[in-house]
């Protein structure tokens, strides 16, 4: 039995009734193919069969390569993921319809964890998981159509047209769930998790201010930014998806899970049955952590030992040690044992990111401490690490009844004076801001050279992706046209809304904010591409709009829609776009599915967006939340679009607010700074500066109070992150490639499948929460990590 790379002389060649097992690599012809399918591919009602799984070129580079470490994207494309296509259909009514069922119940989870106390990507493994079992019940329980036609031949039907009871059949359940079915609905569902974002925007509005919104303006405004961004994704695909080293290293267990559900079986082969070990006990255990016992959460040995101090002594165990749920505290030396705060996505980002990570959380960890206790720019004078704007006295800012219908009302400014920023936020965005301009720099100062060449070979039909070059051999590219079309159609919609709703954001601001979009995205994309992690821009956004739209935070937040989630936008579907690479989707079916999971996504997260803050109204607004609701994400974005439209008096109150700006210069230049250098010192031993990436770095010195709302889980990232990357990685490569993704993936699937759960049985999400009785393990009266808490 052969691993999803092909790494054996045993080859599992999928059939529709049963396993067929080959004995050496079978170059198949189409014929064969559709043989071996027992007519699965005959019926030409659902799609015409691509070539079958050509077992040539790809074959001779991934054998042998046990002992490859793979390092460069060259490296994943040759020895990591196999260039398999068996030329199964992917688009049919099946796939379609169970697309469209998880689409919905993915933006729906999506937006209810927008207002969870720690965000949580819903997607990745436990949507594959989901659609299998489906996917996998849908083809035992209905009439299969291959099946049918083929006891109608039997029975002296020859080879003639089926009844019209057959056709029928097989339009509905055409064979065996197979692996390009099966992607389709997983990407699909999560073109339509994209909408959340956006809708964030809605979700401020109608918590923070009197400025009531329509169904038009959401739906509209949502389509229009999906699909913008999706027009640019188009547009940048030569670098962001058919270049080798675009490999988007976060898609890599949906992608080994997706072939190792369909091409391995359980009996014959050891990492699926790992999988499955993976998933059932992580499934039980996470239930613990999560609702039993969820002192796992935060483990802080500091905090342990002196749990009952009180006074100034306990304010700074907990500013330094403490990191739970609700906590301000810093709390990067505690553990956290829940898997659902470390993801796949963090033990799969490369060992380059993960050192930028390490480093940067120990800068932005002395320098939050450095801040607040050598009282710089009156620190003091704030709650620790807080994200929401304040008064002078450090109470909360009456955000609403200084914007009176979203616009600045300078009578009530008076009377309640100019709002404050706590220190370590303020120096939180002069970072983020740092990074977007080392984002720029970087891209264009050691990425450029490499961009033209990317085009110049698209342009010229040379491929350096071995599965891109596949795509293109095999399938018919999505013309230009199409993505211009789209990008016109969005434009316009936007301009509707623009024009007639109440946004407070004029036409020309709006035109100002797509052309941001439109040059950042593709750095954004690049980067991510390469890291598997991006920059947050959104800051450069809000900056932007505060300038030209001052004392409006509302039209500040749509002018971010508009540019910073147009680029998000960009980033997700080029990450889906390459992973259709991977599994040989044709990308026009691409191009369809992934429009379509886009709109239908923006109707469903307004719909849960209304459902929710409806209910949680004062809980959102006017608190740090519970276990089970929490505003945190929505007040730190209203504080970010006021503080800059509030601009021109947040100067007055101090130099740190003026610093914000200047950090777009500041990240350039220390960019041009190590350009030059790597330029004249390109080594140092074996050590490449060329691998240092500033961007990175600069964001994750000033991260931790800007998005981590739960500090503890930091250090538990870390750990395993370098142990997959680099130990795994370097020295157990075997395992490495055939155990670490589908593993962590399992991880991932198992606790979004528990969480699920506990989300509509006690989280509150289908009806009232129910708390777990309270005990040292279930601090419901502090803080989880049993930090003292101060008098």
């Amino acid at each position: 039995m052969a691993d999803p790379d092909g790494n054996t002389t045993v080859i599992e060649v999928p059939a529709p009734l049963e396993t067929q097992v080959a004995t050496e690599k079978p170059r198949l012809s189409t014929d064969e193919a559709k043989k071996a399918k027992d007519g699965v591919l005959e019926s030409p009602e659902i799609q015409a069969a691509p070539p079958a799984y050509d077992g040539d070129s790809s074959q001779e580079k991934d054998e042998g390569s046990d002992d490859v470490i793979i390092v460069t994207g060259a490296d994943a494309a040759a020895h990591l993921l196999p260039l398999r296509d068996d030329g199964e259909p992917a688009l049919s009514f099946r796939s379609l319809f169970l697309a469209t069922c998880l689409s919905a119940f993915q933006a729906v989870m999506y937006q209810i964890y927008m207002f969870k106390p720690t965000q949580i990507t819903i997607g990745g493994t436990f949507i594959v998981l989901i659609a299998y079992f489906l996917g996998k019940t849908w083809a035992a329980v209905l009439p299969r159509g291959d099946r049918l036609a083929t006891r109608w031949r039997e029975r002296g039907g020859g080879q003639g047209k089926v009844p019209v009871w057959i056709s029928i059949a097989t339009f509905i359940n055409p064979g065996p769930w197979n692996l390009k079915e099966h992607a389709i609905c997983a990407i699909t569902a999560t073109s339509a998790s994209n909408a959340a974002a956006s809708v964030t925007v809605f979700a401020a509005q109608d918590l923070f201010y009197d400025l009531p919104i329509s169904a038009t303006t959401v739906i509209l405004a949502v389509i229009s930014i999906g699909l913008f961004g999706y027009g640019i994704c188009g547009i940048m695909r030569p670098i962001t998806v058919w270049h080798v080293d675009a490999v988007y290293w976060s898609t890599l267990p949906t992608v080994k899970t997706l072939q190792g559900l369909h091409w391995q079986d359980v009996k014959d082969s050891k990492p699926l049955r790992w999988f499955w070990y993976s998933f059932v006990g992580m499934f039980f255990y996470e239930f613990f952590p999560a609702y039993i016992w969820p002192w796992l959460n935060a483990v802080s040995i500091p905090c342990l030992a002196a749990m009952h101090a009180t006074g100034d002594k306990a304010a700074v165990l907990t500013n330094i040690f403490g990191g739970s749920l609700n906590n301000e505290g810093l709390g990067i030396l505690s553990l956290s044992f829940d898997w659902q705060y470390i993801t796949s996505f963090n033990t799969s980002l490369p060992l380059p990111l993960q050192a930028h990570m390490a480093l940067g959380y120990l800068v932005c960890f002395a320098a939050m401490l450095g801040i607040y206790y050598t009282n710089t720019w009156g620190a003091k004078s704030q709650p620790f690490m807080s994200t929401r704007l304040r008064s002078e006295d450090g109470s909360a800012y009456p955000v609403d009844k200084v914007f009176v219908g979203g616009v600045l009302s300078q009578k009530a400014l008076q009377e309640y004076g100019i709002p404050r920023l706590s220190g370590s936020f303020a120096y939180a965005m002069f970072m983020a801001n740092a990074a977007i301009g080392a984002l720029i720099a970087h891209c264009y100062l050691f990425w450029g050279g490499d961009v033209v060449r990317a085009f110049k070979s698209a342009k010229n039909g040379r491929h350096s992706d071995r599965h891109h070059a596949h795509m293109a051999e095999h399938y018919k590219e999505a013309p230009w046209w199409w993505y211009i079309v789209v990008l016109v159609l969005s434009f316009v919609l936007g301009i509707v809304v623009v024009a007639t709703q109440n946004i407070t954001l004029p036409v020309w601001a709006y035109v100002v904010s797509l052309l941001l979009g439109i040059f950042i995205a593709p750095l954004s994309t690049l980067l991510y591409s390469r890291y598997g992690n991006g920059i947050a821009t959104n800051n450069l956004s809000k900056m932007l709009a505060g300038l030209i739209l001052p004392e409006r935070p509302i039209g500040n937040m749509y002018f971010a829609a508009w540019s910073h989630n147009v680029i998000g936008n960009a980033v997700n579907l080029s990450n889906d776009l390459k992973m259709g690479e991977y599994l040989k989707i044709p990308p026009r079916v691409m191009f369809l599915t992934q429009v379509y999971g886009t709109i239908l996504g923006g109707f469903i997260n307004y719909a849960v967006m209304i459902s929710i803050v409806n209910s949680n109204r004062e809980l959102l607004v006017n608190s740090d939340g519970n276990s089970s609701w929490s505003g945190a994400t929505l007040q730190a974005y209203n504080t970010s679009a006021t503080s800059w439209a509030l601009a021109e008096y947040l100067y007055k109150t101090g130099a740190r607010y003026a610093m914000v700006p200047i950090g777009i210069a500041v990240g350039f230049g220390i960019v041009v700074v190590h350009r030059i250098i790597a330029y004249f010192v390109p080594k140092i031993r074996s050590f490449s500066l060329y691998d240092v990436n500033m961007a990175q770095f600069l964001q994750f010195s000033g991260y931790i109070p800007y998005n981590a709302s739960q500090t503890c889980v930091l250090l538990s990232q870390t750990i395993c992150g370098f142990f997959v990357q680099f130990y795994l990685r370097n020295y157990r490569p075997r395992i490495f490639k055939d155990y670490s993704y589908l593993v962590t993936g399992a991880f991932d699937g198992a606790s979004l499948a528990a969480l699920f759960i506990l989300s509509f049985a006690v989280f509150g999400a289908g009806g009232p929460s129910v708390s777990f009785p309270k005990w040292w393990g279930n601090n419901v009266d502090g803080y989880y990590d049993l930090c003292p808490v101060a008098e």
